[in-house]
């Protein structure tokens, strides 16, 4: 299959070659090209633009930062909806609003393209390993068609309805995540203080009814001092403001994720740690 990827950071990078590894062909573009070297080392082909990328592809995937991101991605003067997008399989696999997924399936479908909105679980790991988990909004035939490719990079890819579903999935995903991380945060700080040994607590109370995938996967990286990002910190303050915005717009009130969200602004904007890991949510405590 002739495959474009666009956004090759850690998520990014790592879904791309598993892609490659798969056999399919590759173009690829990333705002800062040195970040493609590895992909173009392995076999992609570098152009210029998002536009470029559309026009050698069949099925194109995004995967960028925040909906602003997105936002120029398709709608710039580069951009992915400038091309001839007929019949072209558009995925955007970035965390982002779920309005916007619909906009961006109402305009791609103008143009005669198939968009899916196709966020991922499974942090640089799962990324890495081709273990993520893919949360799918579109049309029953267009995921169907693509399945056997989400498979190539993931361990399980489930659609749950239409263009927008697959971003309210992972927002149910991501306040989920919000309670395993805080509570992972607190448990160190209160066992640290207690006096405890912290990796006999881990491994404790990780084989326990409280185990979770954060405690198994992060744990073991702060009592390391290691902060680098499986998903960095300021991403996941956007989908926590994300999820706390649709919520209010269905009339919801998430208390929890509403206090996780304000830890991970004072970790971000007052720490200036956005491009730390998740795990060092840890440091308003640790310094």
């Amino acid at each position: 299959m002739k495959i474009g990827f666009i956004g090759t950071g850690v998520m990014g990078s790592a879904i791309a070659h598993n892609l490659l590894k798969a056999g399919h062909q590759m173009w690829v573009f990333n705002r800062t090209k040195s970040k493609t070297d590895t992909l173009v080392q392995a076999g992609a082909t570098w152009v210029d633009h998002p536009k470029d990328v559309v026009e050698h592809s069949d099925v194109i995937f995004t995967m960028l930062g925040f909906p602003s991101d997105v936002q120029q991605v398709y709608y710039g003067p580069q951009g992915i909806f400038q091309a001839d997008a007929h019949d072209k399989y558009l995925v955007d696999l970035t965390t982002s609003k779920p309005t916007l997924a619909k906009q961006l399936a109402i305009d791609g479908q103008k143009l005669g393209a198939h968009v899916l909105d196709a966020p991922v679980s499974g942090g640089d790991i799962g990324a890495k390993n081709g273990t993520l988990t893919v949360m799918i909004g579109g049309s029953q035939t267009d995921f169907q068609t693509l399945k056997p490719i989400f498979d190539d990079f993931s361990s399980l890819a489930q659609r749950f309805g239409d263009a927008g579903a697959g971003q309210n999935t992972k927002m149910a995903n991501q306040i989920m995540i919000a309670g395993t991380m805080t509570g992972m945060t607190e448990m160190f700080v209160y066992a640290q203080k207690a006096g405890l040994d912290l990796q006999n607590v881990l491994t404790t109370v990780n084989g326990g009814s409280a185990a979770n995938w954060s405690l198994a996967n992060y744990g073991p990286r702060i009592l390391k001092n290691d902060y680098t990002p499986g998903f960095f910190s300021k991403h996941f303050l956007k989908d926590l403001k994300i999820a706390l915005e649709t919520a209010q717009q269905m009339n919801l009130d998430l208390p929890a994720t509403k206090q996780a969200a304000q830890l991970y602004d004072q970790l971000v904007n007052q720490q200036h740690a956005g491009d730390l890991g998740t795990q060092a949510l840890i440091k308003l405590w640790w310094n």
